[in-house]
């Protein structure tokens, strides 16, 4: 096939006709304008012209090859005649370069509210919006913070904690942390490199990953960069069209993915105000799973967009199905009640999550610590507990190495930690996400001597008291740190103020 001129692409410059260059090749997307998540607006910025500097930051390398008909690739692009799009630098990305260049050595990191901090004042406005937005008024994103508050440890002495050790198993795979990697969406709006960061990481220090949906890093990208013996899960938002969650379900297994974790707490994706103000998607692409999606909202910020494709029909009808069409352990990501624990049990499922989230989905719900010790309860009338063949896991909130020894006390098989490590990586990358596992390795260490646990086996419920988890007002200790990097939220804006 010969080489196609820029001459000749840039003839192909509006909506009727609208030819771009990813990668040194050329596609005609006039056809799928209608359909892109992100609008049409931002494709044609870039008609006739190389837009692979706006692609490659918030989509997977093969997006545009797997989702766009062939007969649409129509060829390479003489790499002499190619006009690139100059990128402005606008004063406030010069500025972002100066906080860049200016941030705090990984040396001077020494807690994990610290990546938030530098996080929230590198990232553009726009994605700080999206990772760091919850629904509503908030509410239930502080409160998963502020409930880990609300439980004291009633440490044991003179045990010889001279060697302790925090290593455990997780559905059955060792974790060299009680913590694996919980799923968060488009991790290219932050860094380069994506979910990499993390895959790399957790690779190089035995700890595991749970792949989003919503990766910006194609399902098999992170895979292959794996090491031997590495262990991952994947996190499912279930689409309308079940072919397509069967072939995605069933190649993660071939792939070698150990767990699969269903989320259930989002037939439809909450009001993340933030984000909404933002209208995010007018300027920038999403994940992949929405390629070739039609008919979504494009004005109400990421969140909702990236949602269109999530099916609200997903009753307890489905899960014979779905462990008919996988061996892997199957565990419910999104759980709030003992008496959905219990219906998750009795279906013959690995385990549940208690989540709300992030508190991104239904505001003033209770946080999954708080909703610990209820479950357990219910799921002990089932018989001995632990239970070998079912685990409980918690997420949301976590961000010292205290939470999660708390939570294990009170039951907690291990725990997920999303934002936390998302902020590593947006700030420093792969040694960012190495910083925080060490981090929790330093917390764990000196925690669990204080309190008298030799082993996570020997974190027991009377090591802690959660008798003022329910008292949601008044009894809270203030976590400075916390709310100096929490944003609060603000209202309509005049365009002029005067």
């Amino acid at each position: 096939m010969s080489l196609i001129s820029t001459q000749t692409v840039a003839e192909h410059s509006n909506a009727s006709s609208c030819w771009i260059i990813v990668h040194g090749k050329v596609y005609d997307v006039t056809e799928f304008l209608p359909e892109h998540p992100g609008g049409s607006k931002i494709i044609l910025k870039y008609a006739g012209k190389d837009a692979t500097e706006a692609y490659d930051p918030i989509h997977p390398p093969d997006a545009i090859t797997t989702h766009l008909p062939k007969n649409k690739h129509l060829g390479a692009i003489d790499p002499n005649t190619v006009i690139k799009v100059v990128k402005e630098v606008t004063a406030e990305e010069k500025k972002r370069q100066e906080l860049m260049a200016a941030r705090p050595s990984l040396d001077e990191i020494v807690n994990l509210h610290d990546f938030e901090a530098v996080a929230k004042a590198i990232l553009p406005a726009k994605a700080w919006a999206y990772y760091s937005s919850a629904s509503d008024d908030e509410i239930t994103i502080r409160e998963n913070r502020a409930a880990y508050q609300r439980i004291w440890f009633r440490p044991r002495i003179l045990r010889d904690v001279s060697v302790v050790n925090w290593s455990t198993t997780i559905l059955g795979q060792r974790s060299s942390l009680p913590v694996y990697i919980s799923a968060t969406a488009l991790g290219k709006l932050g860094h380069p490199d994506g979910e990499l960061n993390l895959t790399r990481a957790a690779g190089k220090h035995g700890v595991i990953q749970m792949i989003p949906t919503l990766a910006s890093c194609s399902f098999d990208e992170i895979v292959d960069a794996v090491v031997p013996g590495q262990v991952q899960f994947v996190q499912l938002y279930v689409n309308r069209d079940r072919e397509i969650t069967k072939r995605y379900v069933q190649h993660a297994e071939k792939r070698g993915v150990k767990g699969l974790f269903i989320t259930v707490d989002a037939p439809q994706l909450g009001r993340r105000e933030k984000d909404m103000r933002m209208k995010f998607v007018d300027e920038s692409g999403v994940a992949k799973v929405q390629e070739n999606q039609s008919g979504v909202k494009k004005d109400e910020g990421v969140a909702r967009a990236i949602s269109s494709f999530i099916d609200p029909s997903l009753s307890w009808k489905d899960i014979p199905w779905f462990k008919s069409i996988t061996n892997m352990p199957i565990v419910l990501k999104g759980v709030a009640t003992p008496e959905d624990a219990l219906m998750a049990y009795d279906y013959g499922l690995a385990g549940i999550v208690l989540s709300n989230h992030g508190g991104r989905q239904l505001d003033t719900a209770r946080s999954g610590v708080e909703n610990l010790m209820e479950v357990v309860a219910a799921l002990k009338t089932r018989g001995p507990w632990p239970n070998p063949k079912f685990e409980v896991f918690v997420d949301g909130g976590i961000r010292r190495a205290s939470d999660v020894l708390k939570a294990i006390a009170l039951g907690a098989s291990a725990v997920g930690v999303g934002r936390a490590f998302m902020y590593s990586f947006c700030a420093y990358g792969q040694e960012g996400v190495e910083k925080a596992f060490q981090i929790f390795r330093d917390e764990l260490e000196m925690n669990m001597r204080l309190i008298g646990a030799r082993t996570i086996d020997e974190l027991a419920p009377d090591m802690v008291d959660a008798s003022g988890i329910h008292s949601h007002v008044g009894l809270t200790p203030t976590d400075n740190l916390y709310n100096s990097t929490y944003q609060p939220l603000a209202l309509a804006q005049f365009k002029n103020k005067l």
